[in-house]
Parts: structure tokens; C-alpha cells; sequence
């Protein structure tokens, strides 16, 4: 990421005018679009997604690849594999790295040490390379090592459009030879906009303190010496920034050449938290902030068109069978119904009684499809999802979607040894 300025107080005022008489009405759900190469958008608490364009293709993603080095920091911390107060030395490259008057950094000295916290702090706040790649030689031995902790974590969240070669974001061209064996020159890190509100959502979720320092404006680098460093946040919807907005509080941004400007954003508004990607904002030229006005449109596109609604299953019947066989049962068949009040994020546009409903029973509470006696009433067996038809956006993970109990509508007694045998008896002539 470029090295950031100190933002001017002409431009804190020109961004509020221009914010004002460029004020943009809510649009229709179905011709919105975010002037960006791609962008994404979830409701963090569910997964639940509220737009994507284009949010399937890998593209570069800079700097927000730092939260992916800061989720491997924070769980280390907790794994208690290091601690915030350990002491982290300085590679020859990691200190040449933290001078170079292209990329944002903080200047790092091989003749000290720093703490994990202290990188840490830089690594989100001033978006610092050098710091991200100290943290990574520390924590795994070298980057490449790191690397590979990276590539591993991605995986496990099921990640597969992924490419990761360092741990900073930076272009191959600022690693010279200790680039990624097998990485080529030009190469940088990749993933699609859904994959990185994969990411963003797990960052938050098991570790909801990232945000505690990502909302920070403004803080200074070793503060205890005789020269510490004035840190600026590059998030400018922080308050005090000439994108303020109210709620914003993350999460990273990034910036180079091949990736353009993108930002992870993440708002909480009412009890509501939404996740939003921009990928390389197409009107970078015209607005130096253009990733932060289209994160503006995308969240407030969200908080506008999409809002919960309560559907109780018990009105929708199971889309499989209704009912099952009981042996030894009283009865000899117990009915089966859905259980539950479910809410359903829905669209403003959307006919919320326009639905599929998917009943999946399951197989390993019955034997042969059937119930042993006794059953007892309000038995779980599996559970009934819902879907609205005209929502063709899903879930970040389909296991998340809207569902409820499919459950026995009564209890079924043990049948007695005489009705029992009678059965059998029955069953020899048929």
C-alpha cells in the first residue's frame, strides 16, 4: 500500500460539501450497481448475502490481506503461542522495507526489538508492510512459512479462489528475491470479493476485539522513545475523516497498482452489522475516495432494501413425506410437522410468500425410514429450509439458511406383546 498523508483540512471540507450536494436517493433494489470491478455485501451476524457483483472472480486485493496476517496474530496471542508484550526482532529486509518512501510503513530499527502489540497496532493502523512482515517471520519462522499458515486458514474456511504469497499485500516487486518460491515477479495476492467477506466475517466473529483497534484514527508508534511516529488510519469513514460515517468501524484497506482502491467495511447500525467489499473503485481518478462514497451507497443500499421478516413453518407443509411408519408402534404411522418461527431476511422488492421449502430428514435417527417405538411428540427428525424465489443470492455458508425442526406431531406408545404378535401373525399371509 502507498505510503499515506496527512489528510488536508480543504479536503476534509470539500468531502463534506461534495457529500451533500451528491446526496444520491435510496435506489431500486434492481438497478443498483457500485461503481467498483467488484463488490459484496452480508449481514455479519447470519451470512446471510445482500449483493454481489462480480463477487465470484478473483481479483487483487492489497492490503486487505492484512486481515488475514492479523486473524494468524490474534490467534496465536490466544493459543498462547506468543504474547503481546513478546519481542520481535528485525530482519535486514522487514528494516530496508520500513524505509521505502513508496509503501506505507513505520520506520523499523535491526538494532531493537518492538513488541507483538506495537506491530500489531501498525500493521492495521498505519498499514504497515514491514510490520506485517516481522509479525509473519516471528510467528511462523520466515514468511514463506507464514505463507503457508495463511494458505492453510483460507482452506479450512473452504477458500479455494485464493492466491496468497505474502503477508503484507504487497506486489512480488517489493520482495525482490525473497519472493514465494515458485511466485512470479509480478505477482500479488488474489481472492474473490465473497472470499474476503469470508475472511472479514471470521475475523470478527473469533476475534470482535480486531475492531477495538481498527476504529482507532489516529495513534503513535513507539511511543515511549525520543522520536515515536504519528500513525494515521487509512479508513477515512472513521470519525473525524472526511468520509465519516456513524457505525463505521473497519475494517482494512488497500491499495496498488493492480488492485486500485478497495476497502473492507463493516458498519453496525440498530444491533445490525453488515460486511461490505469494493474492489478496485472504478472512479478512483475522479474521487480520491471513491471506495469509500461506493462503501457508503453499498451500506446504505443494504440497511435500506433488506430487513427480517418472521415466517412460521407450521404453515408450510414438508416437502417430503408427511408422515412415517412406527414399528411396534399403537399406531402404526406418526404424522410429521414443522415446528418453528423462523425470520427471513427479505428484499424490499421480494413477495416474502413466494417460497421453496426443502424438508431433509435425518437418516441416522431411523431404521430403514422407520421410527421404533416408542416416539415421543415433539420428536426433532430433521429440518425444513426455506427459500424465497426471488432470491437468487443465498448464504455465505447454505448450511445458515432459514430452517426449522421437522418434528413428530404426536407421542406413539409401545404397542403390547399380544398386539404385537397379532402384527406377525398378519404379515405371514401377506
Amino acid at each position: 500500500m502507498r505510503n499515506k498523508r496527512k489528510v488536508p483540512l480543504i479536503l476534509i471540507v470539500l468531502a463534506f460539501f461534495l457529500q451533500i450536494f451528491t446526496a444520491i436517493p435510496a435506489q431500486a433494489a434492481d438497478d443498483f450497481s457500485i461503481n467498483a470491478e467488484a463488490a459484496f455485501a452480508i449481514d455479519a451476524n447470519s451470512g446471510k448475502i445482500f449483493y454481489n457483483q462480480n463477487g465470484d472472480t478473483p481479483l487483487e486485493i492489497a492490503s486487505v490481506t492484512k486481515m488475514m496476517t492479523a486473524y494468524l496474530v490474534l490467534d496465536a496471542v490466544r493459543q498462547q503461542r506468543t504474547t503481546w508484550e513478546a519481542q520481535v526482532p528485525i530482519s535486514e529486509f522487514a528494516a530496508q522495507n520500513s524505509v521505502d518512501p513508496e509503501l506505507s510503513n513505520v520506520p523499523l530499527s535491526q538494532d531493537r526489538t518492538y513488541s507483538v502489540k506495537e506491530l500489531y497496532d501498525a500493521l492495521i493502523i498505519e498499514s504497515g508492510n514491514a510490520a506485517a512482515t516481522a509479525l509473519a517471520e516471528f510467528l511462523a519462522g520466515s514468511e514463506h512459512a507464514f505463507v503457508d499458515q495463511m494458505r492453510q486458514l483460507v482452506a479450512n474456511w473452504g477458500i479455494t479462489d485464493a492466491t496468497i504469497v505474502n503477508a503484507s499485500g504487497l506486489n512480488n516487486y517489493f520482495l525482490g528475491d525473497i519472493r514465494y518460491p515458485g511466485s512470479g515477479e509480478d505477482d500479488e495476492n488474489m481472492m474473490s470479493a465473497r472470499s474476503v467477506a469470508i475472511i472479514a466475517r471470521h475475523l470478527i466473529t473469533d476475534f470482535p476485539e480486531y475492531l477495538e483497534t481498527s476504529k482507532v484514527p489516529a495513534a503513535q508508534f513507539d511511543a515511549a522513545s525520543e522520536s515515536p511516529v504519528e500513525m494515521r488510519n487509512s479508513n477515512l469513514m472513521l470519525p473525524d475523516m472526511p468520509y465519516t460515517k456513524e457505525g463505521v468501524d473497519g475494517l482494512k484497506t488497500g491499495t496498488t497498482e493492480k488492485a486500485g482502491a478497495c476497502f473492507a467495511g463493516t458498519i453496525e447500525r440498530d444491533g445490525r452489522r453488515i460486511i461490505t467489499v469494493v474492489l478496485n473503485a472504478t472512479n478512483q481518478e475522479t474521487d480520491a475516495g471513491a471506495r469509500f462514497t461506493e462503501t457508503s451507497r453499498l451500506m446504505d443500499y443494504c440497511f435500506d432494501n433488506w430487513h427480517q421478516q418472521t415466517i412460521d413453518f407450521a404453515n408450510y407443509p414438508l416437502s417430503d413425506t408427511t408422515e412415517l411408519p412406527v414399528v411396534d408402534g399403537k399406531e402404526e404411522q406418526v404424522s410429521l410437522e414443522n415446528n418453528g418461527e423462523v425470520p427471513v431476511w427479505v428484499r424490499q422488492d421480494m413477495d416474502i410468500n413466494q417460497v421453496t421449502v426443502e424438508t431433509q430428514l435425518d437418516q441416522t435417527l431411523l431404521s430403514n425410514g422407520e421410527l421404533i417405538a416408542p416416539v415421543r411428540k415433539g420428536e426433532k427428525l430433521g429440518t425444513t429450509s426455506v427459500r424465497l424465489n426471488q432470491d437468487d443470492l443465498g448464504y455465505l455458508d447454505p448450511n445458515e439458511a432459514p430452517s426449522a425442526n421437522v418434528v413428530t406431531s404426536q407421542a406413539v406408545e409401545k404397542a403390547n406383546i399380544f398386539l404385537i404378535t397379532w402384527r406377525k401373525f398378519l404379515g405371514l399371509f401377506q
